[in-house]
């Protein structure tokens, strides 16, 4: 999570456990200040990784925060790429514009290029705040409100029948649920490969989150005893003079194969008492829009999610495969880490890829940004290209690269942080 500020000259400094609760408390201020749930709390202090978190202070005053997990996301390809998560950035209000930010944004990306680790990642809480620091829109996710008393699901890949599905207590089943998701990492671009602790928020489930629902109810998939798929929910019920209108507010699902994915989409359509689904933050190609009987109905709406900043250009761009052969000269503006600018050839396939400088002729000129952007493969350089954000230089280099760039399975982040 991430607000923002630009502001003062203070110089970050590596957070101290025994700050830990000044540093937070700053942070819950500048996002409206509701005291978290102790549960909450603990769990993030838990996660926080103190050589990683950074703070600035005015005295004894914390006014400014700011960390960075590290994480191992996929990209395109399969690859699990070291990358920082940057997350817990605030200023605080009586400390804006003083430099508090860029001073942060500043260390930090030195420290994450000092670390090896090629990207940076964030979910930003104001879209229009972290474009200035090089990080770009590079995945999406779906939100919808399906009223499941009128669509339905009329036709089920084969096999659905054979899947049992059960329910089960979320915290018990924490291993196998945990065990369906690493299968499925690999698989999509954007996902997190789940470090020790960060299972525990799956579970997480303070009353303060529930919105008047009830506590978080789990059901697995299985097939032939194996647990083949999940899904985590709650129900949240009403009773009109009609009759009752439940709502079921998921939480997450995964499944392995179509069958097991179908199956707990039956169930979750079908609990008694409801006549609203409701979910957040799903993949833009989530499968049920292509099970539903109307779509219309299903209120589908899309979000940014995650932002990507190529933190060293050349080890990046050879992270990743290429769905089709790339032979360009990107030209890239950086000049907040200006050891990306410049000329840059990129050569690849879906076998591997290698990037280095060069100083041929530029093919394609962009930002680290837009580079960002198009990274993981959601967003399509020949779009940018089209918004006038990206300059082809040699004709036809856009349409070549875009190709590459592209995935058949669209980037998804399962979870904030």
């Amino acid at each position: 999570m991430a607000t923002d500020s630009a502001g003062s000259a203070a110089t970050p400094r590596v957070l101290r456990q025994d700050d830990w609760d000044k540093w937070y408390d700053t942070l819950i201020r500048g996002f409206g200040g509701v005291p978290e749930a102790a549960e909450e709390r603990e769990l993030w202090n838990s996660l926080t990784e103190f050589d990683r978190s950074l703070g600035v202070w005015d005295g004894a005053e914390c006014v400014g925060t700011a960390g960075a997990f590290g994480f191992r996301l996929t990209v395109p390809g399969g690859a699990s790429v070291p990358a920082a998560g940057v997350t817990m950035v605030s200023v605080a209000a009586t400390h804006r514009r003083r430099g508090v930010l860029t001073s942060m944004m500043r260390r930090q990306l030195d420290d994450v290029r000092s670390w090896g680790e090629p990207l940076a990642v964030l979910t930003a809480s104001e879209p229009a705040i972290y474009g200035r620091f090089g990080y770009g829109a590079a995945s999406f996710h779906l939100n919808a409100e399906i009223d499941t008393s009128r669509v339905r699901l009329p036709s089920l890949p084969a096999g659905t029948d054979e899947v049992r599905v059960r329910y089960a207590d979320p915290t018990e089943v924490l291993g196998a649920c945990e065990a369906v998701y690493a299968r499925l990492v690999p698989s999509r671009p954007g996902m997190l490969a789940r470090q020790p602790g960060w299972e525990r928020l799956g579970v997480l489930d303070p009353e303060s989150q529930r919105e008047g629902a009830s506590p978080l109810q789990c059901v697995l998939a299985e097939r032939d005893g194996e647990t083949v798929g999940y899904a985590r929910y709650r129900v949240k019920p009403s009773w009109e003079p009609a009759g009752p209108e439940g709502t079921v507010m998921l939480k997450d699902s995964a499944a392995l194969d179509p069958a097991a994915d179908a199956a707990l989409w039956s169930f979750l359509f079908g609990i008694d008492l409801t006549s609203k689904l409701v979910m957040y933050g799903r993949p833009v190609d989530d499968t049920w829009q292509y099970l539903v009987s109307d779509i219309r109905r299903c209120l589908p709406r899309l979000r940014d999610s995650l932002y990507v900043r190529p933190v060293e250009v050349g080890a990046a761009l050879e992270a990743r495969t290429y769905q089709a052969p790339v032979d360009v000269v990107f030209e890239v503006e950086d000049a907040f880490c200006p050891w990306n600018a410049g000329r840059w050839r990129l050569s690849g396939d879906a076998k591997g890829a290698s990037c280095a400088r060069t100083t041929d002729a530029a093919d394609v000129a962009l930002s680290v940004r837009e580079l960002g952007a198009v990274y993981l493969g959601g967003v399509s350089l020949s779009a940018l290209a089209a918004a006038g954000r990206v300059r082809e230089v040699r004709r036809g280099a856009v349409a070549e690269a875009s190709l590459g760039f592209g995935t058949g399975v669209a980037p998804w982040l399962p979870h904030g942080f």
